[in-house]
């Protein structure tokens, strides 16, 4: 039972939940059960089939309506009279700023993505506000606190960036059946059925004379003479034959590689009339985006693993089915998850690329998986970890610092325990979002422009949504609704220029200013000129020194990469849909009970692609004990180096 003073803390609390996702709904449920009366909820999306197995909240008639006001409804079923007040909106949407944030007591998060958790934490640090973080995926979980001035931020550790796969590994040198899904999902799958303009590695023309009238055309266009079965052959053996035919002409990448096998449909399948399955007839009854290539073709079971020949049939008929019965959505259509004939299609293409380049083929339910970056989550899980946020949440509104808990939940228990309680640390001194630590850039301050830095530092690096960067008292750019038209046409002709032909020159020595007003974040950055720098280790032609950058997860690493067409320093990212993911790696957790030392590598948790290192600073030097009067694990502090961090006292 809750003592007199928490139920006047909880009764008292004005709460932001940002995300009403599988952690969401819990937390909103949790919340409400628990007392909290005044609930402010965040949410940009809105609910989809996937969604139903977990988000309890959620029935099948809510499919597309807003999350955020559905979870306020159906909770007000039960807890008619507490305030929830829903927001089918972005957070990052200038309305939700340091004001807004500085009228609640608490913060919530059970969001998906960097950039956004990113932006939230700023927004908690520039108000003052108390954050709890938090994520699941399958068994795995963790909750986390932060505190201004008190705990470590939320980017006080580092993050890793996005998955991501270079374009030339993707279009010319698999290794992977995930780089084969991406290949289909994000360039034909695009080609076919999204944006037709848009350039990418499937454009290859011939050079052959002979062949120079089929290939000088764009061959993804439908002729007027051609059926569907027609136009399907046409579109598969120029992907899958003709286009390996013209890679393996460079012998240069072929050296150390295994060379990949065209495949042309003369020698898959035999040339039949279209119709010629009595079962296509089925695929076209009732609603057009139910049609399926698997019913029309009599494959049953998504985890079988289908031959060549049946990749083969899948991918024309689901060709055949695009244009036959959704004809009005191609030039506009993105790969969905659930979209049945968007997964059979992208399946059967990646199967077909990748018996190519002879790699293992999948099912269905397993490319599905892969497409869609699905983690299956456990309800359950969700369950135990909106509750931790409550009671993390019942602490930081009563001031409770020493209780403060960051809690991983384990899938195999430790010391027949699955809940693992880490005491939370100071801020990271060499943070610059939380401690204002000055950068490093080395650069090329001839060689690139402004847009580069504020696309690949600023933006991407810095996570900074409303950028004003300035030299001095110069102002170099700056974003905004309220600029006159010449400061924009300014700004925007300062973007082109190199650094050191701006009006106030960027050199070496030069000290920047970049500033958000939104996350109200100012960071200094010390530009260092530099020449050279490695393509490879060194994409981007730019370094940032002084941040905490992003970890490299090995599993989405990728380094034999080939020539391309395209630039070598671009890549494909494969992010994921699903919400309030973590991914837990802990390779044995009898070491923390053993009090033994850990190495930085032991506990590593994936946040929805980021991951959060408990590093060797956190738990290597530490001793566990157990507390057998409160069953529960106290993390003490052993012979730290003083330079380490420290836990918070």
């Amino acid at each position: 039972m809750a003592s007199e003073e928490q139920l006047s803390a909880i009764k008292g609390a004005k709460v932001l939940m940002v995300g009403a996702g599988g952690i969401g709904c819990e937390l909103l449920k949790t919340l409400a059960l628990s007392g909290f009366e005044d609930i402010h909820i965040i949410d940009m999306d809105t609910i989809e089939v996937s969604n139903l197995n977990r988000q309890f909240l959620f029935r099948q008639k809510h499919v597309g309506q807003s999350k955020a006001k559905v979870a306020r409804e159906a909770v007000l079923k039960f807890r008619p009279h507490i305030k929830i007040t829903p927001y089918h909106a972005n957070v990052k949407d200038p309305e939700f700023n340091v004001d807004f944030f500085k009228q609640f007591n608490v913060v919530l998060n059970g969001l998906d993505n960097l950039d956004a958790r990113r932006h939230v934490n700023r927004l908690c640090l520039a108000s003052g506000v108390p954050l709890v973080e938090s994520g699941t995926t399958g068994f795995l979980g963790q909750v986390t606190v932060h505190v201004k001035g008190k705990t470590e931020c939320y980017e006080c550790q580092s993050k890793p960036a996005p998955k991501t796969y270079p374009v030339c590994t993707i279009t010319s040198t698999p290794t992977k059946f995930v780089h084969c899904i991406v290949w289909a999902k994000d360039l034909l799958f695009a080609k076919l059925f999204g944006n037709k303009n848009q350039e990418n590695d499937l454009n290859v023309r011939s050079t052959d004379a002979s062949s120079s009238s089929e290939h000088s055309e764009d061959v993804f266009e439908r002729r007027a003479d051609e059926d569907f079965e027609q136009y399907g052959r046409r579109i598969y053996d120029h992907v899958f034959g003709y286009n390996i035919e013209v890679a393996l002409r460079n012998e240069e990448t072929w050296k150390n590689r295994n060379k990949p096998r065209p495949v042309y449909t003369r020698d898959v399948l035999p040339l039949r009339p279209v119709g010629q399955n009595g079962n296509k007839d089925k695929a076209s009854i009732g609603d057009p985006s139910s049609v399926s290539a698997m019913a029309s073709l009599g494959l049953k079971n998504p985890q079988d693993l289908w031959s060549l020949k049946e990749n083969s049939e899948v991918f024309l008929e689901a060709l055949r089915l695009f244009f036959l019965k959704r004809e009005k959505e191609i030039g506009q259509l993105g790969f969905d998850k659930d979209d049945q004939l968007a997964v059979e299609f992208v399946t059967s293409a990646a199967n077909i690329r990748a018996a190519s380049f002879e790699i293992p083929l999948h099912s269905l339910f397993e490319a599905k998986g892969i497409a869609g970056n699905i983690v299956h989550a456990v309800a359950t899980t969700n369950a135990i970890i909106a509750g931790l946020i409550v009671l993390e949440a019942i602490k930081v509104l009563q001031n409770d610092v020493k209780s403060y808990r960051m809690t991983y939940c384990l899938e195999h228990p430790s010391r027949k325990m699955l809940l693992m309680p880490v005491e939370p640390f100071e801020p990271n001194k060499s943070c610059y979002v939380c401690s204002e630590t000055p950068l490093t850039l080395e650069i090329s301050t001839h060689r690139s422009k402004l847009r580069d830095f504020v696309e690949k530092i600023v933006k991407a690096k810095l996570g900074m949504s409303l950028p004003l960067i300035m030299h001095g008292v110069a102002l170099l750019y700056e974003v905004g609704d309220d600029l006159e038209e010449d400061e924009v046409a300014n700004y925007a002709a300062n973007l082109d220029k190199v650094l050191s032909e701006l009006p106030s020159p960027v050199t070496g020595g030069t000290i920047l200013t970049v500033e958000d007003l939104q996350q109200e974040l100012k960071c200094s950055i010390n530009i260092k000129h530099r020449e050279e720098f490695d393509e490879e280790k060194e994409p981007d032609g730019m370094v940032l020194s002084g941040w905490t950058p992003a970890l490299a997860a090995e599993k989405t690493k990728t380094s034999d990469n080939g020539p391309s067409s395209s630039n070598a320093s671009q890549t494909v990212p494969l992010e994921s849909e699903d919400n309030d993911e973590i991914e837990i790696i802990l390779k044995d957790p009898e070491i923390l009970a053993a009090g033994k030392k850990r190495k930085s590598s032991d506990i590593s948790v994936a946040v929805d692609s980021e991951i959060f290192s408990v590093t060797s600073e956190m738990l290597a030097k530490r001793k566990v004990e157990e507390d057998d009067s409160h069953n529960d694990i106290v993390m003490v502090d052993g012979n730290l180096d003083p330079n380490k961090k420290k836990r918070v006292q």
